[in-house]
């Protein structure tokens, strides 16, 4: 950039009509952006939305500092400006337009009056961030713009600093970046672009950007330097803010990345590994045919603590269970893999439906990770082909038979982990050749309350379907058709008993 001192030639300036046209490009889109980050809802907690307001606040600096730009553009240099200048040197011009020129664009000096809100850290005019300088290698005369004085905290009455005087007030380690800038520009005519941070007179630290040339004689000799210096302590700011916001974003990411993959492993370890039909060859006359399935949640990535079950026991009969624990991740995940290995061996045990959901109760009330949770434990006698169970908060079984389905009567029994000491009734259901039993969670039928029971209305519409089903691979089918795309808020568990003919 050639210095205004000393230009060749000079600079070809801009249609007015076009400069105009692009300050109130820039005023519409920054008003834009402003009524777009004063409408957002931010969660200090939500590392996604902190990121985007950091953007939003980065934008808005750079559309203020563009705007002084072109305010400046349009205005000119203007014809009679009297920069401060060293000791016993002759006034020189500023390559800066005057506040007054500038305001007269319609971009104020502060941006908050002009366009709205902008973050509160920001201080100062957009001018008071702009100054330019030029040293005099013949005469020693320094020249400094009334903007460059306040960047750097220093009063007209110390005149503005030499080359030499300026690193006293850069920071220690950036005084080698700024001799390099000089001595480059000086002995080798590069241009300048370098940035560096100063310590101002009041203490306070600020980031400066330093763009110039040097200026040659008529023999090609450097005869001085000229810079504009910027200050860009807010726009770093700006900047290390969206960094700092993506990179906590992009680890709560991968944070919930890991999570859930850890989750499904954990689950897949502990859920039956059977796909499709599981067989129970009792020596009774009705054994089991049993298929189950697992619906993953729409409205969050991770899983949760459902659960289903199926387990031929020691004596002949057959362990049948669902449940789902309040949470998601690996919290839920570890809680119910704790809750289900309980009841397996509970039910090894012997121990009956009732009272295993008591101790399920204490068990979960006494974890270290407390926590909320709906179950249905069945035991099933294939010999008197008798199903006896027991339910906590549970949705009920609903058995098909000969094409037609209906509720079975719940036994008393609150949430596991609510109340202490909970006592849980326990009720028999005599099933038939050709019954087919529905177990499920309630993410599956849950409606838009309490009260709603369409979701148990559409289940007992599939008694068709589900007489007509091959197995129970096809019941589970059947379902999932029904049930399977849409948005659930919550993921669920539905298995499908038949009973063998």
């Amino acid at each position: 950039m050639p210095s205004p001192l000393f230009a060749d030639r000079p600079a070809q300036q801009p249609e007015p009509g076009a400069v105009d046209a692009l300050i109130s490009q820039t005023r519409r889109l920054r008003g834009e952006l402003v009524a777009v980050r004063q409408d957002a809802v931010v969660d200090d907690d939500d590392p996604q939305q902190r990121w985007q307001r950091a953007l939003c606040d980065l934008a808005v600096s750079q559309l203020d500092d563009l705007g002084a730009h072109l305010g400046q553009l349009r205005a000119g240099v203007p014809e009679q400006t009297a920069p401060a200048t060293s000791p016993g040197t002759g006034p020189g011009t500023s390559a800066e337009a005057t506040p007054e020129a500038v305001l007269d664009t319609g971009l104020a000096t502060d941006p908050g009056t002009a366009y709205g809100e902008i973050p509160p850290a920001r201080t100062g005019s957009l001018l008071s961030r702009v100054g330019s300088a030029e040293w005099d290698l013949l005469t020693d005369e320094v020249s400094w713009s009334e903007e460059l004085f306040q960047i750097f905290g220093r009063t007209r009455e110390s005149g503005p600093m030499s080359l030499d005087e300026m690193p006293t007030m850069v920071f220690a380690e950036d005084q080698p970046v700024l001799q390099s800038l000089v001595t480059d520009c000086l002995i080798d005519g590069k241009p300048i672009d370098g940035e560096f941070r100063i310590v101002r007179t009041d203490g306070r630290v600020r980031t400066v950007h330093m763009t110039g040339e040097p200026v040659l004689d008529a023999d090609g000799c450097t005869a001085s330097m000229w810079a504009v210096l910027r200050d860009v302590s807010e726009l770093r700011r700006s900047q290390r803010a969206v960094r700092e916001s993506r990179d906590s974003l992009e680890r709560s990411r991968h944070i919930e990345r890991t999570e859930r993959r850890v989750a499904v492993e954990l689950q897949e370890a502990v859920l039956p590994p059977w796909r499709g039909s599981l067989r129970f060859a009792h020596d009774g006359p009705a054994p089991l045919d049993v298929a189950a399935h697992y619906l993953p949640a729409a409205s969050t990535g991770l899983i949760g603590g459902d659960w289903y079950d199926a387990l031929a026991l020691p004596d002949g009969d057959a362990l049948l269970t669902v449940g789902d624990l309040t949470g998601h991740g690996v919290a839920a995940t570890s809680s119910m893999a704790m809750l289900l290995g309980a009841l397996r061996g509970m039910a090894v045990a012997g121990i009956r439906p009732a009272a295993l959901m008591g101790h399920l109760n204490q068990l979960l009330e006494t974890s270290v990770q407390p926590a909320l949770g709906s179950a249905m434990c069945c035991r099933y006698d294939p010999v008197a082909q008798t199903l006896t169970w027991a339910q906590a908060g549970h949705p009920a079984p609903l058995l098909f038979r000969d094409g037609t389905g209906h509720l079975l009567r719940r036994p008393e029994g609150v949430l596991l982990g609510a109340t202490t000491g909970a006592v849980y009734g326990e009720t028999e259901t005599r099933l038939l050749p050709g019954d087919l039993l529905v177990l499920h969670t309630d993410g599956l039928t849950r409606g838009s309350g309490t009260g709603d029971d369409t979701g148990a209305r559409r289940l007992l519409a599939l008694g068709h379907r589900l007489a007509g089903a091959r197995d129970a691979q096809d019941g589970v089918r059947a379902v999932v058709e029904e049930f399977g795309e849409e948005q659930r808020e919550d993921d669920a568990c539905v298995m499908v008993v038949r009973v063998g003919r």
